[in-house]
């Protein structure tokens, strides 16, 4: 695949903002029916802050691609979610696994899959767009300066603060704070998901997770919004952390970034016209585990095969069709949500037995 600087046509069938999960799948599948600009705000190959766990839903869907190369999948190869009290020193393993692969060499791979009807022009920003009776002009915002080209649809998938969605004035959702450190493993770390709460943080903290990755153990805290001084709490929690996991060494690495904050089902938009948003763009997450690259896999393909699949003015009602199961998981889960975070949710789960804990967190 070659990235491009500039767009070479002024005009396209489909462009899609957001080189992600979402965005490459739904150019893949919009390539169907002309020709596809792909755009992303940073360079690629792409540096995403994340977890990198692939759910089973996710394996499912891409193995009708191709095969997931070995070479990004890193050991140990897969994990089981483990819930973890830290104050109270209680853990539940759960049978819910994961495949444990390279973040960044997943997003790599998936633009190998691209055809070569889809141009890929990073970093480049889509700045505004305007729609019209005949399609969309869109402005974007090369290394060169600013570009016009027009499309019959535009794919917001550009993530938890889309763009796309703010030009569209679909209000947006708050943001958690992550913050993700990248600790040497120094002896070694349980071959486990960890998710783990403690209460020494203060109210404004949500979760860690600690996940071994070959030689290093990424070390994440989500952050409820608005939190102040989180670098400073991600210190404090790495402190934690180490008194009981002798195995995390020093960081060397820390990535932040921003998750969405999903408080009602009323946060999740297919989008407007013609244009169609997909992944966290559309607010397509799990509000309760904060898993979202199954529904980016999900929604992106989804997205694109409604562009594909007729006229470019019916793709909307042909995608928000398409996605109504996945609003109402989501909406199902939004019911959990108060419990889980609350200080009575997570004592109760100390004293589930752990098959429970399983069965509670496969529906999360």
């Amino acid at each position: 695949m070659q990235v491009l600087e500039t767009p070479r046509h002024d005009r396209y069938g489909t462009v899609v903002a957001g080189a992600g999960p979402a965005g490459i799948l739904a150019a893949l599948h919009a390539a169907t029916s002309g020709r596809v600009l792909l755009v992303d705000s940073s360079g690629l190959p792409r540096d995403k802050s994340c977890g990198g766990m692939l759910h089973h839903h996710t394996v499912r869907t891409l193995e009708r691609y191709d095969r997931i190369p070995p070479g990004i999948v890193l050991d140990p190869r897969t994990v089981h979610f483990r819930y973890n009290d830290w104050d109270r020193r209680i853990t539940k393993t759960t049978t819910l696994e994961f495949l444990n692969v390279s973040r960044a060499g997943f997003d790599e791979w998936l633009t190998t899959l691209l055809p070569d009807t889809v141009d890929v022009v990073a970093p480049c920003e889509l700045r505004d767009f305007r729609q019209s009776p005949s399609g969309v002009d869109i402005t974007l915002k090369t290394r060169d300066g600013d570009v016009a080209v027009s499309s019959d649809v535009l794919v917001g998938a550009d993530g938890a603060r889309s763009q796309v969605r703010r030009v569209l004035e679909v209000p947006s959702t708050a943001t958690y704070v992550t913050l993700q450190d990248f600790c040497t493993v120094q002896e070694s770390v349980a071959p486990v998901f960890d998710c783990i709460y403690m209460r020494d943080i203060g109210d404004q903290y949500a979760y860690s997770y600690v996940v071994p990755k070959g030689p290093t153990a990424i070390v994440g805290s989500v952050y409820y919004p608005k939190t102040k001084h989180p670098w400073e709490k991600q210190d404090l929690t790495l402190d934690i952390l180490r008194e009981r996991m002798p195995g995390l060494g020093p960081s060397v690495k820390r990535e932040a970034a921003a998750a969405l904050y999903l408080r009602s089902p009323d946060d999740v938009v297919c989008g407007r016209g013609r244009v169609l948003l997909a992944g966290e763009a559309g607010g397509f997450m799990s509000p309760t585990s904060g898993e979202g690259i199954s529904y980016a896999v999900n929604t992106g393909r989804l997205a694109g095969e409604a562009i594909g699949a007729g006229d470019a003015a019916g793709a909307l009602s042909r995608y928000a069709a398409a996605v109504e199961p996945v609003r109402r998981n989501i909406a199902r889960k939004f019911r959990w949500l108060p419990f889980m975070e609350s200080r009575a949710g997570k004592y109760v789960a100390g004293f589930m037995p752990e098959k429970l804990v399983s069965k509670v967190t496969e529906g999360l």
